[in-house]
């Protein structure tokens, strides 16, 4: 089971520009959420917009910073990456749903919209696919743990 996802070509750097840029980007979303930094919440005032703002049952809240924040670090570091992008692939598709479908497309680049529409989620949505489909890449733990070795370039 593990070598199924932790499965890779260790020669796809693609992948790997995929996973970094995605785990960077959800990993400082996760810790806005998780542990304050850069201008959050933290995860109690997170845990408290989700739970009685938003009415999210908490421990679906639970696994939605979660999946940010210990997803970006799995992305980053390319340890199970499968399975952080289907965690942060389940985010954006909750988000469109619940929170910017009504925005429309584009994100609110002139500040002239009242929210955000789905474009960035749509692009994290399809990275997440791509990584499922085809791991983590070069430079990953995941090829480690599948006896693939990086060929030189």
């Amino acid at each position: 089971m593990l070598k199924k996802l932790t499965n890779t070509d260790s020669r796809n750097f693609a992948l790997t520009i995929l996973r970094l840029a995605a785990g960077i980007v959800f990993f400082a979303h996760g810790a806005q959420k998780a542990l304050g930094w850069f201008g959050g919440y933290g995860y109690t005032g997170t845990m408290g917009f989700f739970t009685h703002m938003m009415g999210i049952p908490a421990p679906l809240a639970f696994l939605a910073i979660m999946a940010e924040f210990l997803g970006g670090i799995g992305l980053i570091v390319g340890f199970l990456s499968r399975i952080a992008a289907f965690g942060i692939l389940c985010n954006m598709l909750v988000a469109i749903c619940m929170v910017h479908r009504q925005f429309g497309f584009f994100a609110n680049w002139s500040g002239q919209q009242k929210g955000e529409g789905i474009e960035y989620h749509l692009l994290a949505i399809a990275i997440t696919i791509a990584i499922m489909i085809a791991g983590s890449g070069a430079l990953s733990v995941d090829a480690a743990l599948s006896g693939e070795r990086a060929h030189r370039l």
